[in-house]
């Protein structure tokens, strides 16, 4: 089903995103993870490219797996990375063939740690020239697309980032998905902005619940998120005690999807890392109340 079908009739969505595993133990841990969360009844999860788009056959072995033997929707990353046009287009047609449905079609990082993205010749520069290139090639997908409420690492003006988003609405992306943020007024801030801009899509926001600070530290070092001050000092006053630490995340993120669900949000989307347990904690305490 096209994940833009299931927003259209208001009730908020829940979805999941995982990453493919580099070793056997690591997909079995995976499918162990998903097991344990489908009880929930996502609306969708989400597959990852590796860096450098190294995990492309995988993304289309285990969206392919999850949607067919265990039932699940699936939306599959695509990346503009070190790829050529003709291989992205290889890539959709083993989707459409898989029965796949549903793409989230981004730019992709900077492989091998380089400062700024270069797009290899043939391929795409921006995730807007490659959301064109799959409407142009008359694919049905369900297109999502990124937003960054507090802007993308690499373009801090948030006027042009928001041009930037708009461009890939106008290309044909059908909703979006954010980046993940810990202060619900940058995302309230950044929906009022982009709907006065004309962007009128679903706007789903991602949320990644903190179980470890070091590693929380590390992804918004690369993607740019902010870590509030008083959700900050929460977090340094738990020490050495990771489960103090993954009771403040976790309890952080359930305020955080309350808020925003009870403020009319599309659904919430939830960065697991391949793991279960904090992300079933917060569902489960939403769907209680």
């Amino acid at each position: 089903m096209r994940i833009a079908d299931l927003l259209v009739t208001g009730r908020p969505v829940f979805s999941f995103e995982f990453f493919p595993p580099k070793t056997p133990a690591g997909e079995a841990g995976l499918f162990r993870t998903i097991d344990h969360l489908r009880e929930l009844e996502p609306a969708f999860v989400s597959v990852t490219y590796g860096a450098g788009g190294s995990t492309r056959d995988k993304t289309v072995d285990l969206v392919r797996r999850i949607k067919h033997d265990i039932g699940i929707e699936t939306m599959a990353h695509l990346t503009c990375v070190g790829a050529v046009a003709d291989e992205i287009d290889s890539v959709l047609r083993q989707l459409r063939a898989a029965g796949i449905e549903n793409v989230l079609a981004l730019r992709g990082d900077a492989p091998n740690n380089d400062v700024q993205f270069t797009a290899v010749p043939g391929g795409f520069q921006y995730a807007s020239q490659l959301v064109t290139f799959i409407r142009q090639r008359g694919y049905e997908f369900c297109v999502a697309a990124a937003a960054y409420p507090e802007g993308h690492v690499e373009c801090r003006d948030r006027d042009l980032d928001l041009q930037h988003l708009k461009a890939k609405v106008d290309a044909g992306a059908d909703l979006l998905i954010t980046q993940l943020f810990f202060d619900n007024r940058d995302f309230d801030v950044f929906v009022e902005r982009a709907r006065l801009l004309g962007i009128r899509s679903p706007i789903i926001p991602g949320i990644m619940p903190i179980t470890n600070l070091a590693q929380i530290e590390r992804f918004t070092s690369m993607c740019g998120a902010r870590i509030p001050d008083e959700l900050r000092q929460r977090l340094l006053a738990c020490g050495d005690d990771e489960q103090a630490v993954r009771a403040v995340g976790v309890e952080h993120a359930f305020e955080q999807c309350r808020d925003l669900l009870a403020r009319g949000a599309a659904g919430i989307h939830f960065y697991t890392l391949n793991q279960s347990l904090a992300t079933r904690a917060i569902c489960e305490r939403l769907q209680r109340n």
